[in-house]
């Protein structure tokens, strides 16, 4: 079998990667770097079939530009069809408001859903003859790992986590020979995941007793929805804004992905939505609001906190991560933020909490050892921090491919 890298192998991000065997050549995730410019990857062969892990633009951002070339079938869960195809669709809006080159039309995007094969976690489709069985990954509602019966057996995880949390159960330990793991979190820890939202929601009820608002910026698919599942018996005024609204109603009809679709459900009608500008305009009255986008660089997020940045009583909370090139980077590490294309002062508390839907360093080498391959392939990693991965798996082979390399095993 031969392995080709086109993206996200030792850059976290942007994740394609062609597997060729005896079934054909299969394009695993498609993605794109959402940077300023974006950053795609090398462009595509002609493939046999589409394998998509999961909805988020890193890896399913160029699929229309994929299947606008080789329209062949996109094999997913159902969650992972209908939050790509939003995704999809803001990578065309952001792509014109930041003046790039559009990647691929409106149209692409309706022509790739209509290729589309829904998968369902434990039940096997086949490709060129071989099995493919979708296993759960946990990250967000719908992300699979997808286990190869093959000569040697494949696991390839896309992002994992395998802790539970309160939206989706942990990854599903699954017996390999080869396995292409992300490496996101290669060398860092994650913080006991109750205490930090403990401490959240602690900080939440300090910031409002006091006469503040808390901000809370929030990636809409995913974070949105734990945010608000976190804070939901709060009994606070909650207001979710942005694209998280869509995604929670299309996660909320997604029951077999979610740890607790009665949990999620409460969470989400508990919450006031946010649908007009008139609504922001009275956006005062909220105790707390969860709002896109996750890093500052855009939505409604920005209108919010320019309203708060001089008052001491209010709060930003982060709880997603920051790339180095974004906004949230810079008022993390800065204190200012870029509103409206001027450079402000941000005079409010700033926090950051991590609720990482990644697996830490020790969980991904307890899971790799759980899931005993005789090979390792990481993946989605800084290509220097994955030796510190590399170097926890003792008797077992391990490559760290870069970006346009092959490996054939």
């Amino acid at each position: 079998m031969k392995f080709r890298f086109f993206g996200g192998a030792d850059e976290v991000g942007g994740l394609a990667v062609m597997l060729e065997d005896g079934f054909g050549k299969v394009m695993f995730d498609y993605g794109l770097i959402p940077r300023d410019p974006p950053i795609y990857p090398l462009q595509a062969p002609p493939v046999d079939e589409i394998v998509l892990t999961h909805a988020h633009v890193d890896h399913s951002g160029m699929i229309p530009w994929l299947t606008s070339r080789y329209p062949v079938k996109v094999h997913g869960t159902m969650p992972t069809k209908d939050v790509g195809r939003l995704l999809m669709l803001d990578s065309i809006k952001v792509a014109k408001m930041e003046g790039f080159p559009e990647p691929y039309e409106p149209g692409d995007v309706d022509d790739a859903m209509k290729l589309f094969q829904v998968e369902r976690f434990g039940h096997a489709f086949e490709i060129g003859g071989t099995e493919f069985i979708p296993r759960m990954a946990g990250h967000i509602p719908g992300a699979a790992m997808h286990e190869i019966r093959a000569d040697r057996n494949v696991l390839f995880t896309g992002d994992i986590h395998t802790a539970e949390t309160r939206l989706v159960h942990g990854a599903e330990d699954v017996k390999t020979d080869v396995m292409v793991v992300e490496s996101t979190y290669a060398g860092r820890e994650h913080p006991d995941r109750k205490k930090t939202e403990s401490e959240l929601v602690d900080r939440v009820n300090e910031i409002v007793g006091r006469g503040g608002q808390a901000i809370l910026p929030a990636f809409a698919v995913g974070r949105t929805q734990e945010l608000l599942m976190i804070l939901g018996k709060t009994g606070l005024n909650i207001w979710v804004d942005g694209m998280g609204r869509k995604v929670n109603a299309i996660y909320n009809r997604s029951r077999d992905y979610v740890s607790s679709a009665t949990d999620l459900r409460k969470a989400c009608v508990s919450a006031y939505e946010v649908e007009t500008n008139e609504d922001r305009y009275h956006s005062d009255r909220a105790d707390v609001i969860v709002t896109t986008s996750g890093m500052l660089d855009g939505g409604p997020a920005l209108g919010y906190i320019e309203r708060i940045k001089n008052d001491p009583k209010s709060g930003i909370l982060i709880s997603g991560f920051q790339v180095e090139e974004s906004n949230g980077y810079r008022l993390l590490s800065t204190g200012h933020l870029e509103i409206n294309g001027v450079l402000e002062k941000i005079n409010c508390e700033v926090s950051r909490f991590d609720l990482s839907a990644h697996a830490g360093h020790s969980e991904i080498v307890s899971f790799v050892n759980r899931c005993d391959p005789e090979t390792v392939i990481l993946v989605h990693g800084d290509g220097d921090k994955r030796k510190l991965l590399a170097d926890e798996f003792d008797g077992r082979k391990v490559f760290m491919p870069k970006k346009g390399d092959s490996l054939e095993l």
